[in-house]
């Protein structure tokens, strides 16, 4: 049972967008994200969003990239100051076809979200996440424990 977790891309200043939509670079960087996904054999059942202008943006790219059938949806609990245990518990009665869902929303909601899952506790945060990019968690099976699969930025830059 995949669960990939995306923080909205970059947005736009509220001088700029009250409703702080996506930039321009923000955009770009997204639809790359979700073209490598795709590229990658990612497919998703169900997509996510918290509502804010920004975070239904990139799900909307990652849902023309990713998503088997339908569109991005809202959903209530992803809010930046949301109860990430709240969440947690139902994301099995998410799960529709074993493909995986993927939530789309804010920090320090996210990394909370990661946090909770890995290592029971939302306060110590082992991953750090970035505009427009996926974290992978994962699950053998109902009963174990959430791991990291894989995580995918941005421009990465690999450094020695």
């Amino acid at each position: 049972m995949a669960l990939y977790l995306v923080q909205h891309g970059k947005c736009l200043s509220k001088a700029e967008d009250p409703e702080r939509g996506l930039s321009e670079i923000g955009l770009s960087e997204v639809a790359s994200v979700a073209s490598l996904a795709r590229a990658g054999g990612v497919i998703v059942s169900g997509i996510r969003h918290s509502g804010k202008k920004r975070a239904g943006q990139t799900a909307d790219i990652f849902a023309a990239n990713l998503l088997s059938k339908g569109e991005a949806c809202n959903m209530s609990g992803l809010a930046p100051l949301d109860d990430v245990a709240d969440l947690a518990q139902t994301l099995g009665l998410h799960q529709n076809d074993g493909l995986g869902l993927m939530l789309v929303g804010h920090l320090p909601f996210m990394e909370k979200m990661a946090a909770y899952l890995l290592t029971g506790s939302d306060e110590n945060l082992p991953v750090k996440f970035q505009n427009g990019g996926i974290v992978c968690l994962d699950k053998e099976t109902d009963s174990s424990p959430w791991f990291v699969k894989w995580i995918l930025v941005p421009n990465l830059t690999l450094t020695n």
